[in-house]
């Protein structure tokens, strides 16, 4: 414990550093979530705030700790979770607030974080119902930001689908194929001992919550609600392999939410009347796609069109131009000498008359 401590201390400076550049021009809100993070870990260390903070299935029903389901998202037992969830919250403030806002920031990360403890909760208990073992209720403490961070990496593949990360032998590693690689992730993680057994668990449903919510119930500045675009489906979560049979069960699922009224199905109109040719009305959400696409586009060639200019300065001010620029002094002699030279010949040469031609003598020669 000493050690590290003594460890922490030494990097003091270096992590103050980084996390004032991360959190910079970040808004109250996002520095808020990071400190409790932070204050929580320090609590970490007492297991009696870590049992009250923490959502326990067997005490979670009231009127024990329901108070824990607001709770459970800031407390983190391990030093290097702390960190993952400062730059996934430090990220989302350099990302995604200044295109949401920070209420609906702040809204997706209640509803997420929520959600998030309700369904694990209510996987513990069917899981206790089907094993018989009373540990699964009162031995199992569900914490932490893993369903956030799921709900981030959904959020960033929404806005961003084909930005590529990393480029490796097998392939391109692009945002759409973020999610589902840190789920995988996170069991090789579980497996090896790195993270508790709730963490795949809550990330898994964080996909499934950020997931539902993005597609179906995000309000727009426009009026419209959810994401209905192609490249957003659940299906798109997966390898295109598999995708045909996971299609087949969302969509089954889907139609089944919208005869009960939960979803609203998403309508084209084809006006065929049209005497210039055929119409087609897109819906709402389809026009929000497509607007933040242009916006996105337009930002990437604003940046490389800057880029391309600050590359390509000339070398020379043109002419006009009343910057001064400095010349070696060789140069410089050179060229006064020969504007001296310029103009005492401008000023020296005077016309003369012409004069007959005068027949050449042996004396010429």
């Amino acid at each position: 414990m000493m050690a590290v401590f003594r460890t922490l201390r030494r990097n003091v400076p270096y992590l103050k550093q980084q996390l004032c550049a991360l959190l910079g021009n970040t808004s109250n809100s996002v520095k808020l979530i990071c400190f409790v993070v932070l204050i929580s870990y320090a609590l970490s260390y007492w297991d009696l705030a870590v049992e009250v903070i923490s959502v326990t299935p067997g005490y979670i029903m009231p009127p024990l700790r329901l108070w824990s389901l607001f709770t459970f998202c800031f407390m983190e037992i391990h030093f290097w979770e702390v960190l993952i969830d400062i730059v996934t919250v430090g990220l989302c403030g350099k990302l995604i607030e200044p295109l949401w806002g920070p209420v609906e920031m702040l809204t997706f990360f209640a509803i997420v974080n929520f959600g998030v403890g309700i369904l694990t909760t209510t996987f513990y208990f069917i899981l206790y119902y089907c094993l018989n073992d009373i540990q699964c209720l009162y031995n199992v403490y569900i914490h932490g930001l893993a369903g956030y961070i799921a709900g981030v990496s959904v959020a960033v593949k929404q806005i961003m689908p084909d930005l590529v990360i990393i480029k490796t032998p097998l392939g391109k590693l692009s945002n759409r194929n973020v999610p589902l690689s840190v789920f995988f992730l996170s069991l090789i993680f579980k497996i090896v001992g790195l993270v508790d057994g709730t963490y795949p668990t809550m990330y898994f449903l964080g996909l499934i919550v950020s997931w539902i919510y993005l597609r179906f119930y995000q309000k727009h500045s426009n009026g419209t609600r959810g994401d209905m675009a192609d490249y957003f489906t659940f299906a798109s979560f997966f390898p295109n392999v598999i995708q045909p049979p996971i299609t087949i069960i969302s969509n089954s699922i889907y139609n089944g939410l919208v005869k009960i009224g939960i979803c609203k199905r998403n309508l084209r109109k084809f006006d065929m009347t049209n005497p210039s040719g055929v119409t087609i009305s897109v819906s709402n959400m389809d026009q929000h796609d497509m607007e933040r696409r242009r916006q996105i586009a337009l930002k990437a060639l604003s940046e490389r069109l800057s880029k391309s200019y600050s590359d390509k300065q000339p070398l020379l001010p043109l002419s006009g131009s009343t910057a001064n620029v400095s010349l070696p002094p060789v140069v410089a002699q050179n060229r006064e000498e020969s504007s001296t030279s310029q103009n005492v010949q401008e000023a020296v040469s005077i016309p003369i008359p012409s004069t007959p031609a005068v027949k050449a003598t042996s004396e010429d020669t």
